[in-house]
């Protein structure tokens, strides 16, 4: 075996998947193989995520693994912000880095690993969209880091900082990039997507010789020129972002917003630190769905935060009734290390918790069930995901991969992964659809 052999262990989000792809792409072009084991590997790196304490556990145990299996491991990722922390349980590891530090993470690689010599970059060549660990029809296009709101229950402006956009010139060479290389949908990801550029006071940039605003707006038009799918995740509701609904109705984007609201009631909102003007919110969101009858809205929301009484849990039913959203996660508090809210006072009782859990989620199935039930008997464009001896599974424009919903094809093997077909909805439950090809 030769000694330049890396093993990859990639948890937590969508935007740590981006980082593991970028280092990725890197060891592959400095002449590394990537291997799916720890046997094969000479070292191993574990990017991990570090937002609450179930994924701080899972990241603890993932690098306990590494070190049994292999005993050579090299940690990055939002748990690399605290390094105490992860020392004290597994003091042997090799070098800890924290999110985003693509080069200390390489300069690690290099102390333990030094770079092959004999490798030829215009032999063994890197695809030029690079390494991708989704599937090869969709990818997740990252445009900034870190965040400039200090939510009481987050951590991540302290681990990644403040928001820091990437150049609109850059994003768009690396969108064009995939999609030359056969994706068909670009998943654009942030922190707060609807922020981008505000930290560069929106410097206009140069993609294809042409001039470009770093702004949401500008980016996501020309985007929309690319062909593909474009579906926008992790966007506040401010009032710029009604400049994209327009694009949205003329085809250019997916008809599709991320947007994650958390809660309902104002004195929980404040209690969080996020905006919380829900009226205004709920009327938007009418005047959206208007001009894109065909609109999905995602969001996000948490319940038994601290000081939450029956009556704001009522709010938020309240509030999930009226906006019918159609695709909703829901998460009960817990307590992140360093989140200022876990001084708050008036915690909920574990029992209340879970109670509010079970009537959120059973109430928004109802939703959920009613609006996918609508769909039957319609005609929907699919986007194959895969393909197996019992038929076809994709997704709707409607469906974000590994959130949302599906469309089963029971029987059809005559597509592949990434084509796009018209497929009539011929039954529905309460996430998913059933459709026949046409």
């Amino acid at each position: 075996m030769s000694n330049q052999t890396v093993g990859f262990v990639s948890l937590g989000c969508p935007k740590n998947l981006v980082d593991s792809e970028r280092i990725l792409t890197q060891l592959r072009v400095e002449g590394y193989n990537i291997v799916p084991s720890y046997n094969d590997a000479d070292l191993v790196i574990v990017n991990t995520c570090g937002f609450i304490d179930s994924a701080v556990q899972e990241s603890l145990d993932a690098i306990g693994e590494a070190l049994n299996e292999n005993g050579k491991v090299i940690v990055t990722g939002c748990l690399g912000a605290k390094e105490d922390e992860i020392r004290e349980i597994h003091p042997h590891v090799l070098g800890i880095t924290g999110p985003h530090a693509y080069e200390a993470v390489l300069d690690t690689v290099h102390k333990h690993l030094p770079v092959p010599k004999q490798h030829n970059p215009f032999l063994d060549l890197v695809p030029p969209q690079g390494v991708k660990l989704t599937p090869r029809h969709y990818a997740y296009l990252k445009i900034s880091e870190g965040c400039n709101h200090r939510c009481s229950f987050c951590i991540i402006p302290s681990m990644r900082g403040d928001l820091v956009s990437r150049p609109v010139g850059q994003v768009l060479s690396e969108a064009e990039r995939l999609v030359n290389a056969g994706v068909k949908e670009l998943l654009v990801i942030s922190q707060d997507t609807s922020a981008y550029g505000v930290d560069t006071k929106h410097r206009t940039d140069f993609w294809n010789g042409r001039p470009v605003k770093s702004d949401m707006y500008q980016l996501t038009e020309a985007l929309g020129e690319l062909g593909v799918w474009t579906r926008l995740h992790y966007v506040y509701p401010y009032p710029h972002v009604d400049n994209v609904i327009p694009l949205m109705a003329e085809g250019k984007v997916l008809p599709y917003l991320d947007m994650p609201l958390q809660h309902a009631s104002p004195d929980i909102l404040k209690k969080m630190k996020r905006p919380g003007q829900v009226e205004r919110t709920l009327e938007r969101i009418q005047r959206w769905r208007r001009d894109v009858p065909d609109l999905t809205l995602r969001s996000t929301f948490i319940v038994g935060f601290p000081g939450e009484t029956e009556d704001d849990f009522q709010m938020l039913l309240d509030f999930i009734n009226e906006a019918e959203l159609d695709r909703v996660g829901c998460f009960k508090y817990s307590p992140v290390e360093g989140a200022t809210a876990n001084a708050l006072p008036n915690p909920v009782d574990e029992a209340v918790k879970e109670e509010r859990f079970a009537r959120f989620m059973e109430a928004q199935q109802r939703i959920s069930a009613a609006k996918l039930q609508r769909k039957v008997g319609t005609v929907q464009e699919v986007l194959i995901d895969e393909v197996d001896e019992e038929g076809a599974i994709g997704r709707t424009k409607g469906d974000a991969p590994e959130i949302d919903g599906v469309v089963y094809l029971n029987g059809e093997s005559a597509v592949k992964p990434g084509d796009i077909v018209k497929v009539n909805i011929d039954n529905a439950d309460e996430y998913d659809l059933w459709g026949s090809k046409l």
